[in-house]
This record gives C-alpha cells, structure tokens and sequence, in this order.
C-alpha cells in the first residue's frame, strides 16, 4: 500500500471537510480516525479498494463486536470520504448504494426537576461559583451544546435584549433567546466576579478557568461531575443531559417540534423527533413563557 498516497488522500479530505462541509475540528477528527482505521485495515491504496473490501471490512466490525452505533458512524464517514472522491477525483462511489444499519436511537439522559434544582443551586461563595452559576444556568436556559458555550466570547451574550448568539456545528451561527434567571446570573457574573477571574490575562471567552483562560469541554465537564458528587446526585449525567433537558420541557409544555429544532441548531427535524416521547403537544406560546424557571 502506498501510505503516502492515502495520507494525501486523507489531507486533503480534511480540507475538503473544513473549507467545504464547514465541520468543526471534533468532526473533521472523527470522520479522519474512521477512514484511517478503513484504511489500515484493508491495506491497499485507495484507487484499488474494491466493494468486496468494504463488505470485509464490515464483516470484520461485527466479528469484532463493534455496536450498531459505531459501525452506522463508520459507514456515514465511508459515504462522505467517496462523495469527495467521486466529486475532485472522479472515482467510483462504490459504497453509495451501502445500507446503513438499522437501529433505535438511545433516549438521551433527562433530568427530573428535583435533580434540575440540585443542580442549579450552586452555594454561592467565590467568583468560581458565581461562574458554575452562570453556566449551569446559561445552558439550561437555551439548551447549547457543550461546544457552543465554551467558545462564547463577552460580546456573544446580550443581556438587554435578553439573547445569546453562538457558533454551532457546520459553523452556522443561530440568535437563542435567554430567561430571566440565566440573564439575571450572567449580569452578576460578568459585572461582578469576571475580572476577578482573569489572572491580568486579555482573554475575549466569555467563562474562564483558573488560570485565566476560556474554560474547556474537560473543563466543564470536572465542574458538573463535583458539583453532582457534592449534591449527591447519582443520576449518569453529563454535560449534554442539560441540553436534552431544556429541549424536553419546551415539549412537554406545548413548543412545536420546529420550534426546539430552530433552537437547538438541528439541520433536519428528524433529530429533534428523538425528544417526543415525552409528549406530542401543538404550540401554544413562544420560547420564553416555556422556560419554567422564575426570577428568584
């Protein structure tokens, strides 16, 4: 196998994904690891792979006990690495006509309200509460990825006009409203406690860690792991269980499945359609009469 050639292959895929398909690095790393994994296996140059080699390779992910999940990703990155085959190199699309795996969809974590409220309240003694506070709250309130709200910047939240503008994935940016309580902590975070938090640092990021820098996904996922440990919540929660919590009381309180996926940044409907077992109510009232939390 020519390793050279592949890599070149691959290079220039990761182009492709960034300046075309507008991935984000997660993305762009994930779609990569599977086609080198493809690669290694079948151990040839890739103008030479033949359908038979990708039905091996299948074989070989079931034999090896990889979940209906993995392989369904797998197959996904396959399809997208032959479309830009096909499209700047004119080569066959040989698996196009490959059929995704069919499976059901893992109902996200939700949390109930007694955990939402455990959660939220944050004993408020330093700068870094106030920021867990803001946070926690920020997320509940709009339902952002983890991505999305750590690479806020001080000019994405506006609190006049009570919204916050992020970046999400594909690079497409979205406006979110925001609810009285979030708007309320974020204020006093940034007016207050911020400042305190820079380490005399010039850092745009809108939440810092302790060394003055804007706060990492690692970072804000060892936030939410103590603060459940010290709440003695044993729910399995992660940091997207707020994100899939928000999206589940605007359901149950009536908000048109449009609606949520405008919000949560969906592209096609049929992600958000995961949330409607919970309920299947028509709309009744915009997104800010839907967010049950009240100033306190």
């Amino acid at each position: 196998m020519n390793n050279d050639k592949n890599m070149e292959f691959i290079m220039k895929y990761q182009t492709y994904l960034l300046s075309e398909k507008h991935l984000s690095d997660n993305s762009i790393f994930s779609y990569c690891e599977d086609i080198m994994l493809f690669l290694k296996y079948i151990n040839k140059d890739v103008t030479s792979i033949t359908k038979e080699n990708i039905y091996n390779y299948l074989a070989y992910l079931d034999k090896e006990k990889y979940s209906v999940y993995s392989v369904a990703r797998k197959i996904s990155s396959l399809k997208s690495f032959y479309i830009f085959l096909n499209k700047h190199y004119q080569m066959k699309n040989i698996i196009d006509d490959i059929e995704m795996p069919k499976y059901y969809k893992k109902l996200p974590t939700i949390l109930t309200i007694e955990e939402i409220d455990k959660l939220l309240n944050v004993n408020l003694v330093s700068a870094y509460d106030y920021r867990n506070k803001a946070m926690l709250e920020l997320m509940y309130a709009t339902g952002l990825r983890v991505s999305e709200l750590v690479n806020l910047d001080i000019n994405s939240v506006n609190l006049e006009k009570k919204f916050v503008r992020c970046i999400g994935k594909g690079s497409k940016e979205r406006i979110v409203p925001i609810g009285d309580v979030a708007c309320n902590y974020l204020n006093i975070y940034l007016n207050e406690y911020r400042d305190k938090l820079t380490k005399n640092r010039l850092c745009e990021s809108l939440f810092l860690n302790n060394h003055g820098k804007g706060i990492s996904r690692h970072g804000f996922n060892y936030i939410i792991q103590n603060i459940l440990k010290e709440k003695g919540i044993k729910t399995k929660i992660t940091p997207h269980s707020l994100r899939h919590t928000f999206a589940t009381t605007l359901l149950n309180n009536g908000a048109d499945l449009r609606t949520i996926q405008e919000l949560l940044g969906h592209s096609d409907v049929v992600t958000t359609r995961i949330y409607t077992h919970t309920a299947n109510n028509k709309l009744k009232e915009d997104y800010i009469k839907y967010n049950t939390r009240k100033e306190e």
